[in-house]
Order: structure tokens, then sequence, then C-alpha cells
């Protein structure tokens, strides 16, 4: 879901950049901000950042672009991420990502065009003795079955 809102920087995130604009590692806390803040990286965001802190939007983008966790895409309103660690993986996590694909008509790292959910293939969740796990919006849901998923898509369907 491409979006074409027009997002201005928050009176908290400038007063945020200003605190940690000299400090080391200042990108990254400051990313991780703004994404708290619009739960996402916005485009015309990353380009103010840039002038503010006086670095190339290359640079920027390259920082979101390693990191998983950073955002280009405004996320659905139910953040669905299916863990890919090698337990979940051996115990059937590619097939609940096949399954929910076809829930949902969208594919890994897409929205659906209601922007109801989100879908994503993560690394370890860290609950490996619950293999194959995904989570929604932070809820943990583990020794998944692809027959399980219609329900707990349900459960976040308005």
């Amino acid at each position: 879901m491409q979006t074409t809102e027009e997002y201005k920087i928050t009176d908290a995130l400038a007063a945020f950049v200003e605190e940690w604009r000299d400090k080391p590692g200042n990108l990254i806390m400051i990313l991780h901000k703004t994404q708290e803040e619009y739960g996402f990286i916005p485009r015309t965001i990353a380009i103010e950042l840039g002038r503010m802190l006086d670095v190339p939007l290359a640079k920027i983008y390259g920082v979101i672009t390693f990191y998983h966790f950073f955002k280009l895409e405004k996320p659905g309103k139910n953040q669905i991420a299916v863990c890919m660690g090698t337990a979940c993986y051996l115990k059937g996590g590619e097939d609940l990502i096949q399954e929910l694909e076809n829930l949902l008509s969208i594919g890994v790292n897409s929205t659906t065009e209601d922007g109801q959910f989100s879908l994503e293939a993560v690394r370890c969740i860290g609950c490996c003795g619950l293999a194959p796990v995904l989570t929604v919006n932070g809820d943990v849901y583990g020794k998944l079955s692809t027959d399980e998923l219609p329900a707990v898509v349900a459960k976040y369907t308005e």
C-alpha cells in the first residue's frame, strides 16, 4: 500500500532530534523515535531529518534498509509477523506464510488494500519451543497449523 499522505515533523520529534543531534549513534535513535511517532519512516520525514541533521538522504536510507525493524511503508492496523527462525522454519513457518498470503490476498512485506493487515517474515521471535510461531500486534500464537489461521485472522477483522 503506497501512501501519498504528507507528514510533518511533530514538535516531540523536533525536540528529540535537537536533544540527540550531537550524540553518538544519533541517527538510529532518531529513526526509532520517528517510527514510534508515525508507525514507519515517511519519505517526507526522512528528507527533513536529513536536512535537520545535515546527513545525506542516502545515508538515512542505508540505515533504514539495513535494519529490518524500520519500515518504509505505512503498516496495516494489524501487523502479522511470521517467525522464520530455524525451529519455526523446520516446523512449518513457510506454510503459515503461504496460507496467510492466500487468506489476505497479499504477499510478504505487503499491506491489504483496506489497510487492516500487513504481513512480514521475521527472524527469530524467541519462542522456539512454540514453533511455528507468529505474532499479531505483539500477541503470540504458537504451535500453529494452517487450519488455525482463519480463526486468528478473524479475531482482528473489523
